[in-house]
Parts: C-alpha cells; sequence; structure tokens
C-alpha cells in the first residue's frame, strides 16, 4: 500500500477510536510530518481559518513553519489567505525570484526565514473550505505533476484529521465543519484582544485587528505580543496607529 493510503488509513483509524482530547491535534500532527517526507519540503503547517481575523495554528512541524503562519496572521496577508479565498493550490517555486504582488510585505518579511519556496493549499471538509496546508522549501523548487497530486491528497487527508479536531476537551469545528472558539487556541488573547477594541473605540472588527496588526509591525513586535498587553491592561491603542498610553 502506498505511503499516503497507509496515512489515509491511520488518519480513519485514529479518528473511529474517538481518542481524547488534545488527539486531533496528534493525527493533524501526523499529517504534516508526513507531508514532508511525501513532498519535497522542509516543513509543514495547518491552520484552520475563516478569514484574516480568525486563523489558528493547529500545528507546524517545525519552528520556520510556525514562524510563517504567525508572520501571516500577524500581517494579514501571505498564501494562506490566498489560497483560502481562491479555493485554489498557491505555488512560488522562487520566492526570490518571483515576489507575489497579492501579498508583498509578507515575502519581503519571509526573507529573514531559510524560506526559498512556498506551496500552499486549501483545505476544505464537504463544501466547506475551513483550512489551508502550507509548506515551505529552504531552496528554490517547482512541484511536478505527480508531487502537486500527492499534495492534494496530503490535504484531503489533512481535512478528515480536521473533521474530528478537538484541544482540551473543547471543539474547534461544529458538525458542519465550521469554526469555533474552542480550548487551547493559540490566537486566542488576539481574538480577546480585538473584542475589547471594537467595545472601547467603537471599532467594526475589521479595523480593530488591523489596528493591532499595525502597532506590532510598527513596533517591531509580535502580534501575539501585543495582544497580551492590551488584554493585561499594559497598552491601549487609542490612536490611529497605536497610541500607548496606559
Amino acid at each position: 500500500m502506498a505511503e499516503v493510503e497507509v496515512l489515509r488509513a491511520s488518519v480513519l483509524a485514529a479518528l473511529g477510536e474517538g481518542a481524547g482530547a488534545g488527539s486531533g491535534v496528534d493525527v493533524v500532527g501526523r499529517v504534516c510530518r508526513s507531508c514532508v517526507r511525501l513532498l519535497p519540503v522542509d516543513g509543514a503547517a495547518v491552520s484552520i481559518m475563516v478569514d484574516a481575523g480568525h486563523r489558528e495554528v493547529v500545528y507546524a512541524s517545525d519552528p520556520v513553519s510556525l514562524a510563517l503562519a504567525e508572520l501571516q496572521f500577524s500581517l494579514g496577508e501571505g498564501p494562506c489567505f490566498e489560497a483560502y479565498v481562491t479555493g485554489g493550490p498557491v505555488l512560488v517555486p522562487d520566492l526570490a525570484a518571483e515576489p507575489p504582488p497579492l501579498w508583498p510585505v509578507f515575502a519581503a518579511e519571509a526573507a529573514a526565514h531559510p524560506v526559498a519556496a512556498l506551496f500552499t493549499f486549501p483545505v476544505q471538509i464537504g463544501a466547506v473550505r475551513v483550512a489551508t496546508l502550507d509548506t515551505y522549501r529552504s531552496t528554490p523548487c517547482s512541484l511536478s505533476p505527480g508531487e502537486l497530486s500527492m499534495a492534494l491528497q496530503v490535504a484531503d487527508i489533512a481535512a478528515l484529521a480536521l473533521s474530528g479536531l478537538r484541544d482540551g476537551g473543547g471543539r474547534w469545528l461544529d458538525g458542519d465543519g465550521r469554526w469555533m472558539e474552542g480550548a487551547g487556541m493559540r490566537y486566542r488573547e488576539v481574538h480577546q484582544a480585538t473584542g475589547m477594541l471594537i467595545a472601547h473605540l467603537d471599532l467594526p472588527p475589521s479595523a480593530a485587528l488591523a489596528r493591532l496588526r499595525a502597532y506590532a509591525f510598527g513596533h517591531g513586535r509580535s502580534l501575539l505580543e501585543v495582544a497580551a498587553d492590551v488584554v493585561a491592561g499594559r497598552l491601549r491603542l487609542d490612536e490611529a496607529f497605536g497610541g500607548d498610553s496606559p
């Protein structure tokens, strides 16, 4: 049996066992690690998302994959958002030679990491687009037709793994594969900080998140750090581009 079919069978078996808290993340991790073995990539990550304001990294195979995932969420742009919106793969075989016009800031910031090629695939549960499978390579490379077919199969298996995802006893996806808040989410404080800005400054959600992102980018800080300061009351963003009055 081909390794991709072995992977599919193992994911289905894990779902059938009704494993306990945290095991859903473990199954997604198995998919990511297999992706690195099956494809000419150095790292892979799976993130569930609804839009630019609701995204959660479920699993990243290595620190670079996690850094790229967090960078995209912090900036609100990158291949994951393009793949999610268009519903098709985003294939960048040489990031330095072909800077993507849709996400120039992310492309420039990604240059600080050992990343030369990016391949991102949308993940669907039924008709609902729920996540992306993001992969990178440290040297330029194109995917062959066979490798592209393999990547799409892995994305389908990632959808299977996500269909029963639980963490800390809280569901991340409902019965229709739609995103919902659950325990253990990495960006919980970002969502909380966004809600605080919505309430305190009477901003729409997109503007509140944009203000958090603008402050983080302008001050060279991560979005997670800024959100934590807002939630803890150490930082107020009263000015248009991030006033920091106590």
